[in-house]
């Protein structure tokens, strides 16, 4: 069963997608800076250095593009997309205020610091994105939005658009083949 899960502690049984989503006061309580310009909470802090730091070690410079955004930036980022594309296309590959992971604060995009990573054909076949996939599950992080799970996950292929989930549930979710999404329609 999916519901929209208020809790900031059960984030991870929190599905958002066109129908389920958050109130436009929901901040979680922990708040902490990723970068100079973006937050995240502080419970994936941790596993987001840690992440950051394994890919530079192996040679990928990585930088956190996006992370936490309230619903009033949400509804901003929603509105420069209908502007690109339209309605129908924004709806496709970006959440309406409220229907955003960004708002939980455990998700983010990521990219190499050369250009957004929606600007490459495949952000995942470039070096550092083909790292991340490879390795993101051990910090903790899934794909949100895999190619092929539209269907599921409601929104186009993201290939710079992470969740933090724990290491615990992402190496379950890669073992049993499901998007987190697929997971928690299944009530578990």
């Amino acid at each position: 069963m999916l519901t929209a899960v208020r809790d900031p502690e059960r984030h991870t049984e929190t599905a958002l997608d066109r129908t389920y989503m958050l109130g436009p006061d929901y901040e979680p309580p922990d708040l902490v800076q990723a970068s100079a310009d973006e937050r995240i909470r502080g419970i994936v802090r941790p596993s987001l250095d840690a992440l950051l730091a394994a890919a530079a070690a192996a040679g990928h410079r990585l930088v956190v593009v996006s992370a936490y955004r309230s619903y009033d930036e949400q509804r901003a980022t929603f509105d420069q997309w209908v502007s690109v594309g339209g309605y129908e296309q924004a709806l496709r590959t970006s959440a309406r205020a409220g229907h955003s992971e960004h708002q939980l604060g455990t998700a983010v995009d990521l990219g190499d610091g050369t250009r957004p990573p929606w600007e490459y054909e495949d952000w995942a076949a470039m070096p550092a994105g083909a790292w991340v996939v490879g390795n993101a599950e051990r910090f903790g992080f899934v794909m949100s939005y895999p190619r092929g799970s539209e269907g599921v996950a409601c929104y186009e292929y993201e290939s710079w658009h992470y969740r933090w989930v724990g290491t615990d549930l992402a190496a379950k979710l890669r073992s049993m083949g499901l998007t987190l999404r697929e997971y928690q329609a299944q009530g578990r």
